[in-house]
């Protein structure tokens, strides 16, 4: 069987191009003789990867100079203990919760101080981005933190919430590089890379210098420090070396597509196509309200959990890959990141269109 469309949310469809690069090299990468999976982290071949990927994340991002670069393991899900840890001076943070997400980094901060909820969305399923633009900002509050594009529900910032001043933290996971954002703006913004970037085992924080410092809350590991990694260049211990590879071609891959304002412009095309496509539908129905739409995830039901079932599994049968929706909310989700090229969200419409008319 030759290659799926692959709707996955994460691990999720990287590009062929890229795919078939690490292929030609796996056994021998640039006249090393081993795969750069066997490499030393502390080689010449090696530091060149890490650097030059670095340099191409600025290149792409336009991150400034006073922000640092660093490539973790642990997923995002460790950042939600890390940041608190790390940022939490005064012990009080405000957490804007507009899915599973960011419910869990602000239950997971709650372990080391004290979380005010200023906003959120789970009224109605998270299927809306609330106002943002006049928070209760608590005065003493170390940062306020976001969860930018809702993988699960589908919903997405069109604009950044009003700090009043405080740190802006951003968990980017699932938007990652779809589209340019400005990095001044932040404090911290991060992504687990599995889902728009590259293989599961590799986050990336970009951090304000001013932000990476000693004093970090009382008890908190060597290895959960920012100072520790940012000192060391993310190679205090063995960092997840082959993911990190494939990011750094994943990076190039976005150079030669045209950058991030191309992909922007290439990832609503592909959204759009679906979107209109549900919009007009008699059986299938988006969930989110229009206005707060990601480009990278859309969540989607027939309103008969019975009839979404045969939707995931004759779909499958097409060549359709995971569209079943998170379990937490059922229906179907067509994660359509960078890598998914226009063929597979035209073919993903064609099915429905078909589906439609076969069970109406």
């Amino acid at each position: 069987m030759g290659r799926v469309y692959n709707f996955s949310a994460g691990p999720a469809v990287l590009p062929e191009e890229v795919l078939k690069a690490a292929a030609e090299e796996m056994l021998d990468y640039k006249g090393t003789g081993m795969s750069v999976m066997e490499m030393s982290h502390r080689s010449k071949a090696f530091e060149e990867i890490i650097t030059e990927a670095e340099a191409d994340l600025r290149d792409l991002m336009g991150i400034p100079d006073h922000y640092k670069v660093l490539f973790l393991q642990g997923g995002a899900s460790q950042q939600f203990a890390m940041i608190p840890m790390n940022l939490m001076k005064n012990r009080v943070a405000d957490y804007i919760i507009t899915g599973q997400w960011a419910k869990k980094a602000a239950q997971e901060a709650e372990k080391y101080g004290k979380v005010n909820r200023i906003a959120s969305s789970e009224d109605r399923t998270y299927s809306y981005i609330p106002d943002c633009s006049d928070l209760p900002v608590s005065e003493d509050a170390d940062y306020v933190y976001i969860c930018e594009n809702n993988t699960i529900y589908g919903t997405k910032y069109k604009e950044l919430p009003n700090t009043k001043g405080k740190l802006l933290v951003s968990d980017i996971s699932s938007c990652f590089l779809s589209e340019p954002i400005d990095v001044s703006k932040y404090g911290i913004v991060y992504g687990g890379v599995q889902k728009n970037v590259g293989p599961a085992g590799t986050v990336i924080v970009i951090i304000r210098e001013d932000l990476i410092t000693e004093e970090v809350l009382p008890g908190t590991p060597t290895m959960l420090t920012y100072k520790t990694h940012a000192d060391a260049k993310s190679l205090y211990n063995t960092p997840p070396a082959y993911g990190i590879y494939i990011c750094g071609k994943v990076f190039k891959w976005l150079k030669e597509m045209g950058g991030l304002e191309v992909m922007k412009e290439r990832n609503e095309k592909k959204a759009n196509v679906l979107y209109d496509f549900l919009d007009q539908s008699k059986l299938f129905k988006g969930t989110v309200v229009p206005k707060d739409r990601s480009l990278m995830n859309v969540p989607f039901v027939t309103g008969d959990a019975d009839l979404d079932a045969k939707f995931v599994k004759e779909a499958k049968a097409a060549g359709l890959e995971n569209l079943k929706g998170h379990r937490t909310v059922g229906g179907m989700r067509a994660s359509i990141y960078n890598a998914m090229p226009m063929e597979g969200v035209e073919a993903l419409v064609a099915f429905m269109r078909k589906f439609e008319e076969e069970n109406l």
